[in-house]
């Protein structure tokens, strides 16, 4: 069954506070006939902690954080898509962006939707076509690169 709450998104995801930016996954489609699909929530406030310095007075989320939190969203999708092949040591590393588009700025009170589509996977190498929206409005998009890796023990 795929995660949904926070601390399920925990057992799949190894990020934590500050770092983890994904809180609550709405859908998960595996059998779409356009790709395998995900929908996952951001709540944004101001208490982020990056919002202290970008920028005062004005806040607004970093890009390379939306960009991020769309990985997260395509690793959690990624993750799913291995069902019982997943061991807890597998991990998908944010390996690229494609195609990135920023449309407008997050600000404290979003809520954004982060939406992965599966598009490729070889060799590990896996490509999701990732969009942030908010209020149903594009506000980012790009083309996701995750690569699939065993965490090495110490």
């Amino acid at each position: 069954m795929p995660a949904h709450t926070i601390q399920q998104i925990q057992e799949f995801l190894p990020h934590r506070y500050p770092f983890l930016l994904v809180d609550r996954i709405q859908e998960v489609n595996l059998d779409a006939e356009d790709g395998a699909n995900i929908r996952v929530l951001k709540n944004v406030t101001i208490n982020e902690e990056f919002f202290n310095g970008h920028f005062p007075g004005h806040p607004i989320m970093p890009g390379v954080l939306t960009l991020e939190a769309m990985a997260q969203a395509a690793g959690l999708l990624g993750l799913t898509m291995l069902g019982d092949k997943r061991k807890p040591t597998t991990l998908y590393y944010f390996a690229g962006a494609d195609h990135v588009r920023f449309k407008r700025p997050i600000v404290p009170g979003d809520q954004v939707c982060l939406e992965a589509r599966f598009m490729s996977g070889r060799r590990g190498i896996w490509k999701f076509d990732c969009r942030a929206l908010v209020d149903n409005n594009v506000v980012c998009a790009a083309e996701i690169t995750c690569a699939e890796r065993e965490l090495e023990q110490a």
